[in-house]
């Protein structure tokens, strides 16, 4: 006992350290990965916009909000989708902190009293005007004031949260617009400028011309170094900074395409549901309950518009009799599918009808805040709808009341008149009243904008259009066929060990079965793969792992695997030879090319000498114009330029001119001026800086800002 004793004694602590140090290592090993959030500070900021912290609580509850404004609208956001939304959300954030700083900085405030004047004042918002506009046409900005205060005081939660992020969109606006209006009216354009620009622009030369082409000289002929691309870019640093780390990948695409037995499983589910298809009443509940792909439209589409690759035959089997099934496919997500499909009704229309209308709007979303913002009430729309309809067919001036009441901007200044309107054109409840009415004929009609009261006017040229109900189903891939692609690809995967192994397998086992290697460059945001399809997880991967590691297998939304091996690291900043040879290549082998054919030409005498030596024909270019709008010599700028300068007038131009695609020996021939006319100086001064402050009122001052700005984007760790 006492041997067992002094071995403890003596070796207890020993064992202690190296369990502590294992134990160490193993956190460390953790940590240090680059999945391990330990030491990568806080893990609820989504970035940083000059030092102000986005956390991901607030970021998810704008991204919601943009998600459920997409959903409401009918869209399906899916994957893609959702990545754009995320992006959308992000720009949104830095636009306005950055705006927000530059409200701080400049003084721009909109005060109490303002939003107030704003709103309930002379000239309110229009969804407000909408709502609040009395019997006599005017808007009653005490009305609008009692409702508000009425919501303040009594109103539920979630009515009070609308009524702020309305009131928070509007003020928002209304600073944004003053700080359009400040950067506008900086602008300023001075009297001399005006003079030169008319002066050059009056110019109007006479040249003559031998080009030698690069192309004259192979591209064999001309070798460009790593350090002549090295010390071009150290040269032109600014022009080749990346300020984001990518990555580079070559990949491989296992697809999983339906064989024909899983076209005849999809035939035979269609085949079951014929009978049903051939006798029900209910277009839009069959389609629906019975998964169509193609959901019912209960509206007429004319024959000019039907997209279906098997038109005429669903048009010659005539109105009741079920067609098919037959095969379709969907271009944007390569999706096959077959198809039964029964005319249910068919009607002669017009080609083009007028019509005149008085809308009647309700309620909308903000496009800011994606908030339900104030409008009519839908039953306070229609009421005053069939109001109007009345008063019209009791003798009422239609155009009249368009001005009194319609909201449609596009046609209220014209009597509410649409003139030669195509089918399709319109919305669809819309669309279908128009061409399925005489002249004439009235009616009020609800779309998503509203209620509309609609005259038609008068009808042409006459065509057929079809209601038609379609029962799809995709031709899904069966588990066999997806089996076989993941078992292929997952072999792949454990054949290639390196990036040296991938290509090694990959010439030896998948270049004969005609499938192709391809490459990618990717950002740590993205969510496509170029020339393969959608998947998330494995740009997550692809930015974890080190150059030349193979990737699991993944599995594309589109369908099928893919294997990849990483090949490049490129990490922020210039950019390296490896990375800017193929743009710089061409560009420097060009000014190589320049060298041997300057050489060549020699010293130039005569533009005849030098034709005759390269055996190129002189070339003519009458009507040259100093602003750069020339058909003859397009973007040849450094031409252009060496025949308006003043010491070339009358001669040859001693020394050849490097050109985007040739090199050019040049005449100047003649330069002449139209006389300009000095009283228009102030006018043109004046249409310049209306058409320069228009523009910059338009231009969005946010990539300016975001080039000054300090903006750490972290949104990879939890997306």
């Amino acid at each position: 006992m006492s041997v067992i004793q002094n071995i403890r004694d003596k070796y207890a602590r020993l064992m202690v350290v190296l369990i502590a140090v294992s134990l160490l290592g193993f956190i460390l090993m953790d940590a240090f990965s680059s999945r391990s959030n330990l030491f990568s500070g806080n893990t609820t900021t989504v970035g940083k916009i000059n030092g102000k912290k986005v956390e991901l609580t607030e970021f998810e509850a704008k991204l919601k909000n943009m998600e459920d404004m997409q959903k409401a609208q009918g869209y399906n956001v899916g994957d893609a989708g959702r990545q754009g939304l995320i992006e959308q959300t992000w720009n949104q954030e830095i636009a306005e902190n950055l705006l927000a700083d530059q409200y701080e900085k400049l003084g721009i405030t909109v005060t109490t009293k303002e939003m107030n004047d704003y709103l309930f004042g002379a000239n309110p918002p229009a969804d407000l005007r909408q709502r609040f506009t009395d019997s006599t046409g005017q808007y009653n900005g005490a009305l609008a004031v009692q409702a508000v205060n009425q919501i303040k005081k009594q109103g539920k939660p979630e009515d009070k949260e609308q009524l702020a992020n309305y009131f928070e969109s509007l003020r928002k606006q209304r600073a944004s617009e003053k700080y359009s209006a400040l950067l506008s009216n900086t602008i300023y354009m001075p009297k001399w400028l005006v003079e030169k620009q008319t002066a050059d622009n009056a110019l109007v030369a006479r040249a003559s011309y031998v080009a030698i082409p690069y192309t004259t000289v192979s591209d064999s002929a001309v070798k460009v170094t790593d350090a002549e691309i090295d010390q071009y870019i150290k040269k032109h640093r600014t022009e080749y900074e990346q300020k984001e780390e990518t990555r580079s990948i070559s990949y491989v695409l296992f697809p999983t395409l339906p064989t024909a037995a899983d076209t005849a499983a999809t035939r035979s589910e269609l085949e079951k549901l014929r009978a049903g298809f051939d006798t029900t009443t209910n277009y839009a509940q069959f389609t629906a309950v019975n998964s169509s792909t193609m959901p019912y439209y209960d509206g007429l589409v004319s024959k000019k518009q039907m997209q279906q690759p098997n038109k005429d035959s669903i048009l010659a089997a005539g109105v009741g009799v079920t067609y098919g099934p037959y095969l379709d496919r969907n271009q944007q997500n390569n999706q096959s599918y077959l198809v039964l499909s029964r005319i249910v009704e068919a009607k002669n229309i017009a080609d083009t009808v007028k019509v005149r209308h008085i809308l009647l709007s309700v309620a909308r979303v903000d496009p800011q805040s994606g908030q339900q913002v104030p409008g009519r009430e839908d039953a306070a729309a229609k009421t005053l709808a069939d109001s109007i309809l009345n008063a019209i067919n009791s003798g009422a001036r239609f155009d009249s009341l368009v001005t009194k009441y319609s909201d449609d901007p596009g046609s209220k200044d014209k009597g509410g008149v649409y003139d030669s309107i195509g089918f399709g054109r319109m919305v669809p409840q819309f669309n279908d009243f128009i061409f399925t009415h005489s002249p004439g004929q009235r009616g009020v009609v609800k779309t998503d904008f509203g209620y509309h009261i609609i005259e038609v006017l008068g009808a042409r040229g006459s065509d057929m259009a079809y209601k038609i109900a379609y029962m799809a189903r995709p031709i899904v891939t069966g588990d066999q066929t997806e089996n076989d692609a993941n078992t292929a690809a997952s072999q792949f995967a454990a054949d290639s060990r390196s990036l040296e192994s991938f290509n090694q397998n990959y010439d030896k086992n998948l270049r004969a079965k005609g499938i192709n290697k391809q490459t990618a460059d990717l950002r740590e945001l993205d969510f496509n793969i170029p020339g393969a399809g959608t998947s998330r997880p494995l740009v997550k991967e692809v930015f974890t792992a080190s150059k030349g590691e193979v990737l699991p297998v993944q599995r594309l939304t589109s369908g099928g695997y893919i294997v990849a091996v990483v090949t490049a690291i490129n990490p922020a900043g210039v950019q390296s030879v490896a990375q800017a040879r193929a743009a710089l290549e061409p560009v420097l082998r060009n000014k190589k090319k320049a060298e041997q054919i300057k050489k060549n030409i020699g010293t130039i005498s005569t533009l005849e000498a030098v034709a005759s030596k390269v055996n190129q024909p002189i070339a003519t270019a009458d009507s040259l114009h100093f602003n750069g709008n020339n058909n003859v010599l397009g973007f040849e700028y450094k031409v252009i330029g060496a025949s308006f300068n003043p010491a070339n007038k009358g001669k040859v131009v001693n020394e050849a001119i490097e050109g985007q695609g040739a090199v050019y020996v040049l005449r100047v021939d003649n330069v002449s001026a139209a006389a300009a006319e000095a009283a228009g100086i102030e006018q043109q001064r004046a249409l310049l800086m209306q058409d320069a402050r228009q523009r910059a009122g338009q231009a969005s001052p946010i990539e300016a800002l975001k080039k000054a700005a300090s903006i750490k984007d972290y949104r990879a760790k939890f997306y």
